[in-house]
């Protein structure tokens, strides 16, 4: 089992930079490929980044591609989302999941475990 924490969420202004945190629990972190997701208000929750398990492969939402930069520390169990250049189409809940799987994937369904969420806000 598998435990998330998102951490770093926040309200800056549009253009702005936040770095939201994932800590995992657990000694298997590295057996897990990780994801950012977010939802907005009314929106279903939407694939953002992504990073395999030993953090050589990344793929990301074309809508962020160039902004956000996904990376993980294997040996503090945590995933980063640096995110530049905030717009206010940014603005959601960010959730990371945990994917028993070797590789990223895009798809809600692949991820087994989420955290609970860090708040993100871009004001215009």
């Amino acid at each position: 089992q598998v435990q998330l924490v998102e951490s770093g969420g926040g309200l800056v202004q549009a253009g702005g930079s936040l770095r939201l945190s994932c800590a995992a629990s657990g000694r298997t972190f590295s057996s897990y490929a990780m994801g950012w997701f977010r939802q907005a208000p009314g929106k279903e929750r939407e694939f953002v980044a992504a990073i395999s398990r030993g953090g050589g492969s990344t793929n990301y939402a074309d809508s962020v591609k160039g902004r956000f930069t996904i990376s993980r520390d294997n040996a503090k169990n945590t995933v980063y989302l640096q995110m530049n250049s905030l717009q206010h189409e940014d603005t959601a809940i960010y959730y990371c999941g945990a994917s028993y799987s070797p590789y990223w994937s895009r798809a809600v369904r692949e991820y087994d475990y989420w955290g609970q969420g860090t708040q993100v806000t871009i004001s215009s």
